[in-house]
């Protein structure tokens, strides 16, 4: 059922334009500016990791968390949501489903974009790292989408909620890419997305002791959490009369 759920919301997406645009060729073109700006960038403190932490956070809020958002504002406001609850997928299932398909095209986005810069330059100092760095921003966008459908009434209305957590995202990783390390560091931890940006950083420029990059875990492992009882607080399947 999950995955009938998922192939269907995957068509809607693919047909609708403005959908389409905002989870693929914004982050895209966001993505390739950067990457043409590469050389530029090799005297910021961060280096080359500022448009690695830029591009990776840009596709995460831009694509992901904003398509999340709408898709579940929508599918509510439609009674989808309402009608999925009467059949055998269970909650976890339903939204599983229906966020499977941006999760997916903005891990395949990151993938694409990660791979070309490394094709032409030295690559990631840590890949394991980079890929760890990812999964928890992915999953942090997630969760944030989920507290944010709670206070979001229609999916024209997701155009102004998601404003403040995708301009905070992008700001805060350019912040943290042009500003030296040792510059508030556990201000910039401890700001949502902040300790993700800063293990990209470290992950494709290397250099960072092992302990520290533990560290940047507990900040985003806390906000998850955050989100989450957030969400178990204000989601609701149907829309508010």
């Amino acid at each position: 059922m999950t995955v009938a759920i998922a192939a269907s919301e995957l068509k809607q997406i693919i047909r609708n334009k403005s959908v389409l645009i905002s989870a693929t060729a914004i982050p895209l073109g966001t993505s390739a500016l950067l990457i043409l700006g590469r050389d530029s960038y090799r005297d910021f403190p961060a280096g080359l990791g500022f448009a690695v932490a830029a591009m990776m956070t840009s596709i995460a809020a831009l694509g992901l968390y904003v398509t999340a958002v709408t898709t579940l504002a929508a599918r509510r406001q439609t009674l989808f949501l309402k009608r999925l609850r009467s059949t055998a997928a269970g909650d976890t299932g339903i939204l599983t489903g229906l966020l499977a398909p941006p999760v997916l095209i903005s891990a395949v986005q990151v993938v694409i974009v990660l791979g070309v810069l490394a094709s032409i330059t030295e690559g990631p100092a840590n890949p394991l790292l980079l890929a760890l760095s990812g999964v928890l921003l992915i999953a942090l966008m997630l969760a944030l989408a989920l507290a944010t459908v709670g206070v979001t009434r229609s999916p024209e209305h997701a155009q102004v909620t998601t404003l403040p957590i995708t301009l905070g995202a992008i700001a805060l990783a350019m912040w943290i890419g042009l500003t030296s390390a040792d510059s508030l560091p556990l201000l910039k931890a401890l700001l949502p997305t902040g300790a993700t940006t800063r293990l990209s950083i470290n992950a494709w420029n290397g250099g960072a002791p092992v302990e520290q990059n533990l560290l940047l875990l507990l900040p985003t492992l806390g906000w998850i959490a955050a989100a989450l009882v957030m969400t178990k607080i204000t989601f609701h399947w149907e829309p508010r009369r």
